[in-house]
């Protein structure tokens, strides 16, 4: 099995691995924050990095934001940063339904499970929809809802999909809907499929963890647009016209970003220990990824490559 090279305080190693490179690809929660807490030495590896002319994408499976409330969160941490850098799932869900699977006329609308992130990218790509962050879906199921959910007549006859993404208000009034239009033939998407993501420096349910009893109720899984997903790299690529070979994804999840640069074909893979795997996780027999490089954080690029 191929070994991960370690860069923490190696300057001579950290400049040849930043020197490889055109296009860093960087994940977001657990390698630049964690929560609202700006890990230490962000802004001055990303000031590196851009000094010595390499482009920085911001690549998150993070649904509940779109790319300009995203763009909030960078400048209100002190991260400069332009809304056109940054790729989430919810936007590349956007583009998927509307510029590559096309729903047909009359079926053409989208039932959310998720929070106003996936809503604003829609809008955007102008994908109709409903749920979401509708109050009528936000309370306890009625006796009018089992019967007009069972018989259809509480259905919109247009939905022909159900796109699933983290929702901080998942009840079960929504997955009664999204099973009853799975049932009925609906495209069945998903933002990501991240079983946890990071918070507080601890993890709480993730996307993947909304979508599961639907998975369960129907055998269906979903098809997902976030990392590893290779439609999600597809468009990363149409997008930024970037060469694979001199791209490398930075992050902290195995089976999210080092899968997702590694079956992508990129030039490398660079893990950081701030996050959710740690070493032993990579070394372990049944691994679901190697990443090439890896350091103790983020910062350890610009503590070293001065």
């Amino acid at each position: 099995m191929a070994q991960a090279k370690y860069l923490t305080g190696d300057a001579a190693a950290i400049n040849a691995f930043i020197d490889q490179f055109d296009v860093f690809l960087i994940d977001c929660d657990g390698v630049l924050w964690t929560g609202d807490h700006l890990f230490e030495g962000i802004v001055e590896t990303l000031e590196l990095l851009r000094s010595r002319g390499k482009k920085t994408v911001f690549v998150t499976n993070n649904s509940t934001k779109s790319r300009p409330d995203y763009q909030k969160k960078f400048t209100a941490l002190g991260i400069p940063s332009d809304v056109e850098e940054i790729f989430g799932s919810a936007y590349s869900a956007a583009i998927y339904l509307s510029r590559i699977l096309k729903l047909p006329a009359g079926k053409n609308k989208v039932f959310v499970i998720g929070e106003a992130g996936i809503e604003s990218e829609l809008r955007t790509e102008n994908v109709p929809f409903i749920g979401g962050t509708d109050p009528n879906f936000r309370r306890d199921m009625t006796p009018e809802d089992w019967q007009g959910i069972a018989d259809g007549s509480h259905l919109d006859p247009e939905v022909g999909c159900v796109l699933a993404g983290l929702d901080f208000h998942i009840n079960y009034l929504k997955l009664s809907h999204a099973h009853q239009y799975l049932r009925r033939g609906a495209v069945f998407l998903a933002t990501n499929v991240d079983a946890t993501f990071p918070m507080n420096h601890s993890f709480f349910p993730g996307a993947g963890s909304i979508s599961i009893p639907l998975t369960n109720a129907t055998g269906t899984k979903p098809v997902a647009l976030g990392k590893p997903s290779q439609a999600m790299m597809d468009a990363i690529e149409g997008k930024f016209r970037l060469d694979r070979g001199r791209t490398c994804m930075i992050g902290d999840r195995l089976d999210t970003d080092i899968k997702f640069g590694i079956e992508g074909k990129l030039g490398g893979t660079l893990a950081v220990l701030t996050g959710v795997n740690k070493k032993t996780d990579w070394e372990a027999k049944d691994a679901i990824a190697v990443p090439a490089f890896y350091v103790d954080k983020l910062s350890d690029l610009h503590g070293a490559a001065q």
